[in-house]
């Protein structure tokens, strides 16, 4: 027999499923001693053939004369409670009747058919197409105990436009809250301020304000989304009448994979670095590894270090962490000072928007973080001797396993047991290897250039490989090394197959798959006649004059400095060695779900599916399978945008922002009037690489296009990693959108003497094939002399 009415207090979670998004919640509150009214849900299973069951009638008559029998007079309101609404994705407010007042059976069971029908009515069939959904809805009812109200109101606790959390804000009015949806009464408006919930507003409420505050944060925390709350206020006491996600602010549709991670606040994002190394638009599998990565090492609660997801695109989350500083009332200046240096400058302008942490909340919620980094970097001092040396052998021996695997279960415990522990342990090694060396770096970044000028403090870095290769060296140097018979194919593959231009997606082939890359990569190498070896050579020439200018200048420091920059070549080897490792155990996930995808016969598909639909799929549960379609149109639609802005503020729209011809592409910010860049002749960035030449632009979208770069062309791309590199010794000079002084691109051009400007922000839109440019990498400008190319798209331009 089918469960057709249940209680507030009886309905079990798995009932919750088909209470809908308002009974769901209501019970789940009312189970977790939130104050809110008796009551009870008719759920679909009572209707059939559009009509009201018999003996679910008379369950609900025996619900409400209990609640009669505690309530004299009691009058009920009768509300929609719809499978798709007050969900994530669609509130639906307002869409389906509401009856109010009512108090006979026969009031109500009008009530509920009125409820019912209105799940057809034309302006729940017009929600339902702007939001994408079906249009036809399976609809429970919820009936509960009215409350009189003597105050009535809404709380946000986010605001519902700019998305900032640094307050929550309401309005309320007296008597019934109909008056306020409606606006038959005037709203006073009230705010309860974070951390500790402090009251602005009329004197009313203010009683109500700190329990108020104490549910609201509670129902954040535990829903884990910002709240839409009705209250109400009767004979002294506060009732939750409602409380559903702010679908404004949701982040997105994991079924759907439309993800756009700036729509849950006003947060900061930047894709400088993150975006350097992991630059593509990712599928929905190659994306959820790396946010549980990221979830490995989190410190800060929310803070992604590198998994923030805009349109499939990666961010990192920079005002959360420097929010922690004003939280222990401690300026986070000097802290964004250093993070420039990896994250690029932010516009002076910008206001860093600070997340309203309670010092004692944070320290209590970063304790097990804390406790978890703390044992896994000593962990990491015990096995980084030989981590370097093993891993090469073991991603090797780990992909033959996986390629003899037969059975489902195999697969998964290989997942479990040892393939997943050795991509945390990469992760960790990756983070804290070179931390303590690599501070001497940031040290010199900023001391080198008040004691020597640009140009020569960035010559004294060009060397940071010391006796050693730099593996983001190493690809470039290997071609050349090929070609000069001195290092094999096959030893080239082994050693450096796993890096290219998209070693973080992990549905596309990295050059140990593809025999023909290479080949081409030796085909332009022979043809553009470069030497890698021989510019690394002449630039180590000149940072050997430059070090005994600095002993003849300076005696008194040269020794210091000379050991400070040791140390710093030494943290920038770990750095690069234990990055390129870890890239290496990540590519051994391609293996995994290639496996995956063969073993349960949905092939290259398993891409569109998230980490854990992947294994619960090994396990026999299909069910993610049918959200594929829907992801696969989403991923080819984002791959259609354009490069989006390095640095994001608040709630971002890209489709909305590439309509419009005069957007900013080197940062957005709503709070600011952001006009376009004038087309002034002169493109500002980072010093990336020392050094003065004029040349004329070739720019390019990919680095599989780096056969139309001539040798002596200067490079402009929107960001470049290491796929780039076979590409440097061909370039003149190289410009990017996206860069940092300390980024990969920055340090891989200085090593190799090939002056670089990073970070410009709209050098990609700004410049043209065939447009001649001065590039001066020691003071990072670009002076355009001769735009011949003005207004010719990219597209079009040989």
């Amino acid at each position: 027999m089918s469960i057709m009415v249940k209680g507030f207090k009886d309905l079990t979670p798995e009932l919750q499923a088909f209470a809908g998004g308002k009974g769901g919640s209501l019970a789940r509150m009312y189970q977790d001693g939130y104050p809110v009214p008796e009551g009870f849900v008719v759920l679909p299973s009572a209707f059939q053939k559009e009509r009201l069951n018999d003996e679910a009638w008379n369950e609900i008559k025996v619900y409400l004369n209990n609640i009669r029998k505690n309530y004299d007079g009691a009058l009920f309101a009768v509300r929609s409670s719809a499978l798709s609404e007050d969900s994530a994705q669609a509130s639906f407010a307002g869409e389906f009747e509401t009856v109010l007042n009512v108090k006979t059976d026969k009031e109500i069971q009008e009530a509920i058919y009125t409820v019912f029908k209105s799940r057809n009515s034309e302006r729940v069939k017009a929600y339902s197409s702007v939001q994408g959904m079906e249009q036809s809805h399976k609809i429970a009812i919820v009936i509960m105990l009215m409350v009189q109200s003597d105050i009535s109101g809404v709380l946000f606790t986010a605001d519902p436009i700019t998305g900032s959390h640094t307050s929550m804000a309401g309005n309320f009015v007296y008597g019934l809250g109909e008056q306020l949806v409606s606006g038959e009464s005037n709203a006073y408006p009230f705010k309860l301020m974070r951390p500790k919930g402090k009251y602005e507003g009329p004197s009313d409420f203010k009683k109500y304000a700190s329990e108020m505050y104490k549910y609201a944060s509670k129902l954040v925390k535990k829903s884990g989304s910002q709240q839409d709350i009705e209250w109400a206020v009767a004979k002294g006491k506060l009732y939750i009448l409602q409380a559903r996600p702010i679908t404004t602010l949701k982040p997105g549709n994991p079924d759907t994979y439309e993800l756009n991670d700036s729509f849950d606040g006003d947060f900061l994002w930047t894709n400088t670095n993150v975006g350097e190394a992991m630059a593509d638009v990712f599928t929905p599998l190659s994306w959820s590894v790396i946010r549980a990565l990221d979830e490995e090492q989190m410190v800060v609660p929310g803070y992604y270090l590198f998994s923030g997801n805009i349109c499939g695109r990666m961010y990192s989350n920079v005002n959360l962490a420097l929010s922690i500083y004003p939280a222990f009332g401690k300026d986070y200046k000097p802290v964004l000072k250093k993070m420039n240096d990896i994250f690029g400058q932010m516009p002076e302008e910008m206001n860093i928007p600070i997340y309203p942490y309670s010092g004692l909340g944070l320290i209590k919620a970063m304790i097990p973080g804390i406790k978890n980094t703390s044992k896994n970097s000593k962990e990491v001092a015990k096995v980084m001797p030989n981590y370097l040396k093993d891993t090469p052998n073991w991603c090797r021996s780990m992909k033959e396993r996986i390629d003899r695997t037969k059975t489902n279960k195999e697969l998964l415990d290989i997942w479990k047991e040892e393939l997943w522990p050795y991509n945390c342990k990469a992760l960790w090694v990756g983070r804290f290897a070179p931390r303590k060396k690599l501070m001497g770096l940031f040290k010199l970044n900023e001391e080198l250039p008040k004691l020597l000028g640009k140009e020569d403090a960035n010559t004294l870095l060009s060397n940071l490989r010391g006796n050693s290769e730099l593996e983001s060296l190493g690809p470039v140097v290997g071609i050349s090394k090929i070609i000069k018979g001195e290092l094999s194919r096959e030893e080239y593959l082994m050693k450096y197959g796993h890096r290219g231009p998209h070693e973080f997606e992990i549905s596309i082939p990295d050059p140990s798959e593809d025999q023909a890359w290479l080949e081409k990569q030796i085909e332009e190498f022979k043809k553009s006649d470069v030497d890698a070896e021989g510019l690394l050579k002449k630039q180590h020439t000149q940072y050997e004059r430059t070090l005994k200018k600095l002993e003849e200048r300076y005696p008194g420091k040269a020794k210091k400095i000379i050991r400070q920059i040791a140390d710093a070549s030494e943290g920038s080897y770990l750095r690069e060695a234990a990055r390129s490792e870890w890239t290496r155990v990540f590519r051994v996930n391609r293996a995994f779900a290639i496996k995956a995808g063969k073993l349960t016969g949905i092939g290259e598909n398993v891409f569109f599916l998230y980490l854990d639909e992947v294994l619960n799929l090994l396990s026999g549960d299909e069910s993610a399978l049918t959200h594929i379609p829907a992801r696969r149109k989403t991923y080819e639609k984002y791959k259609t945008l354009p490069p989006l802005p390095s640095i994001i503020r608040g709630r971002f729209d890209p489709f909305k922002w590439v309509e419009n011809p005069d957007r900013r592409v080197d940062y957005y910010d709503p709070t600011l009037v952001t006009v376009n860049m004038p087309d002034s002749e002169t493109l500002n960035g980072y010093a990336g690489a020392a050094g003065r030449i004029e040349g004329v632009v070739r720019v390019l979208i990919n680095p599989e296009d780096g056969e139309n770069l001539k040798p002596g062309e200067i490079l402009v791309a929107s960001t470049t990693n290491v796929g780039w590199t076979p590409l440097f010794p061909k370039a003149a000079a190289i410009i990017t959108d996206i860069g940092a002084p300390l980024s990969h691109a920055a340090i891989v051009a200085r090593e190799l003497g090939i002056p670089a400007v990073v970070g410009c922000g709209n050098a990609t839109t700004r410049l043209k094939n065939g447009d001649r440019v001065l590039v001066d990498g020691g003071q990072g400008v670009v002076q355009i002399l001769d735009s011949t190319a003005a207004g010719v798209p990219i597209s079009d331009q040989a």
